[in-house]
């Protein structure tokens, strides 16, 4: 994630803090929503060199810069504008909208999941999910494995949220498997947009799910099955009226439902198999994740007709072992998979613990076609306790196009 500094000497003492700040190595400082509470809590945050994430940098920057032109507006002189600290309130719409959408999967993650937990409420929602949209376009689309690797990786901190990082991975993957299918730019467009909002309808409610040990009740229940027409609604109001988007995010559930529009059928069936896929490879309170191997196996059980093909695709787009996920290697190493192979059972790996259990300090991407570091084994990313270096992963791989 991308941190960028704050302006401290602007934060008014006993103001509250609008954003999480970290310091510029990543380390919690302050929660949003917590006041600075001393000239004396200043300069800690100073000599941390306080930060926040891109977006909620540019955020606050947009309130300020409101803030600012309402002071203009009402006559106030420059001096106290001069001084003014900054806002302590971020609007939704302060948020990046459109083109203007910047950083990496993280900061879509972010924006992604205020729009989700918003719901029916969300301000300006159509110009930033289509901000999203072609973001993550052009981010599959610069790197489909630094894609996979992120989100995989994301999914396996549940600090992030399940509902978004679930949104997103749903969008790559059905994404990858409709190119591998032969799908139009339109059907592929239409997945995406059906992806990142199918379940708009229950966001809070799906992240609550994950960390929840007993069984969904009655009202649980009965949400899962009404959530995606609850989606349409809010879709609805937000002033959607494509047919095929509403389409696939009232049936993503009911792919062959007959009420449906015929001709958005495989793209209905590709996002249903991707929300499901995704699914299982999260862990939840009362389960274990699935690993990729087991989660694409699944798809193939009781499977008939075009969802074995869907099926197929998905497994080949992806791999067994996609980037982000865990393997144990026949030497014994713990690797984490950082780019697809030559086959879907054959990914390029970084071992990231050697067989004793330590970490290891140099980052080497190795080819498991070659037999010295074939995988043994797919591991459950839980029992893995050593945190993967993106940047030390990205200067590694390019080794590989170096080669």
């Amino acid at each position: 994630m991308n941190y960028v500094p704050i302006p401290v000497a602007l934060l008014g003492v006993g103001r509250l803090i609008p954003v999480d700040l970290w310091s510029d190595t990543g380390q919690l400082l302050l929660r949003r929503g917590q006041p600075l509470l001393s000239e004396e809590h200043r300069e800690k945050l100073h000599a941390f060199n306080a930060c926040a994430t891109e977006g909620d940098t540019l955020a606050w920057q947009r309130a300020y810069e409101r803030m600012v032109y309402e002071m203009l507006r009402d006559g106030m002189d420059l001096q106290s504008i001069a001084t003014a600290p900054m806002p302590s309130e971020i609007r939704e719409s302060d948020y990046v909208v459109g083109a203007q959408l910047s950083g990496g999967w993280l900061d879509l993650q972010e924006v992604l999941r205020g729009i989700l937990y918003q719901g029916g409420l969300a301000t300006n929602p159509l110009q930033r999910l289509a901000g999203l949209a072609s973001k993550v376009q052009s981010l599959l689309e610069a790197d489909a494995d630094d894609s996979l690797l992120c989100l995989f990786l994301a999914l396996a901190d549940d600090k992030l949220g399940y509902s978004a990082t679930h949104a997103l991975l749903c969008a790559v993957i059905g994404t990858l498997t409709a190119e591998k299918l032969g799908l139009t730019a339109g059907q592929r467009h239409t997945l995406l947009q059906g992806a990142l909002t199918m379940n708009i309808g229950m966001a809070r409610d799906q992240d609550f799910l994950a960390r929840q040990v007993p069984p969904p009740s009655d009202w649980q229940r009965n949400l899962i099955r009404q959530h995606p027409e609850i989606s349409v609604d809010i879709l609805a109001r937000y002033g959607v009226d494509d047919p095929d988007h509403l389409d696939v995010v009232r049936w993503h559930h009911l792919p062959t439902a007959p009420e449906a529009l015929q001709h958005n059928y495989r793209v209905r069936l590709v996002l249903n198999t991707a929300d499901a896929f995704v699914a299982k490879l999260a862990a939840r309170k009362s389960r274990a994740p699935l690993s990729a191997l087991g989660a694409a196996k699944s798809m193939y059980v009781g499977a008939q007709g075009d969802a074995v093909a869907v099926g197929s695709a998905m497994a080949t787009a992806v791999g067994f072992y996609p980037p982000g996920s865990f393997v144990r290697l026949v030497n014994g190493d713990t690797a984490v998979a950082v780019q697809r192979g030559a086959r879907a059972n054959t990914p390029w790996v970084i071992s990231i613990l050697d067989k004793k259990g330590l970490p290891t300090s140099r980052y080497l991407c190795r080819d498991t076609q070659e037999p010295d570091w074939a995988i043994a084994a797919p591991v459950n990313y839980q029992t893995v306790k050593v945190a993967v270096s993106l940047e030390k992963v990205r200067r590694a791989r390019d080794s590989i196009a170096a080669a």
